[in-house]
């Protein structure tokens, strides 16, 4: 039998539709908690959106971490107060934090992809690959910051990149943590 790829199928072999289903919406709800344990900054909130993301795309992979994101957004835009500081609507997917927002999806997707090729195994690995890939999100956050606001780029990347590279360190260190806890934990059962 081939090693499972993400935490989610080593620990949810029975992929149906309704355990797929589940996985999205759980990630989505984690996703939203994230977003409500934030530090006010202006235009981009602080917050730990971007661990829940990144973790949700290490364990469930691809498809289903980019279809939690996906699910978070539309929930977002139906009105529920998922966004940080408990805002919703569509002003908010195309407001100064849109670029982040939609980022979201690459973001999962491409944790995901990484687990799902084996190059995000064991502690030293995954970080790097969770540092590439948070780092990869500040393209389209700030480029859009760019366009929505008076900012140049490098203002943009003053007030929507410089504040939360330290914060997306640690939030490396502690996804990488995570998922290679997940992994020993399996292991040891």
């Amino acid at each position: 039998m081939a090693q499972a790829r993400t935490l989610v199928a080593a620990t949810l072999p029975s992929r149906t539709l309704g355990a797929q289903a589940l996985i999205v919406l759980g990630g989505s709800a984690l996703i939203a908690l994230g977003a409500q344990i934030a530090v006010p900054m202006w235009p981009v909130p602080m917050t730990l959106q971007t661990l829940a993301v990144v973790l949700v795309g290490l364990t469930a992979g691809s498809r289903l971490g980019a279809a939690a994101v996906l699910t978070y957004l539309a929930q977002g835009a139906a009105g529920l107060p998922v966004f940080a500081g408990g805002t919703a609507g569509l002003a908010i997917l195309a407001g100064p934090t849109a670029g982040f927002l939609w980022g979201f999806v690459a973001l999962a997707f491409a944790a995901g992809w990484l687990v799902e090729r084996g190059l995000a195994r064991g502690f030293w690995r995954t970080l790097g690959c969770t540092l590439a890939v948070s780092a990869a999100l500040y393209v389209p956050g700030v480029l859009w910051l760019t366009a929505i606001t008076p900012l140049t780029l490098a203002g943009a990347a003053g007030v929507g990149m410089l504040p939360f590279l330290a914060g997306d360190a640690v939030k490396a260190v502690v996804a990488a943590l995570t998922v290679t806890g997940g992994w020993a934990a399996l292991s040891r059962r």
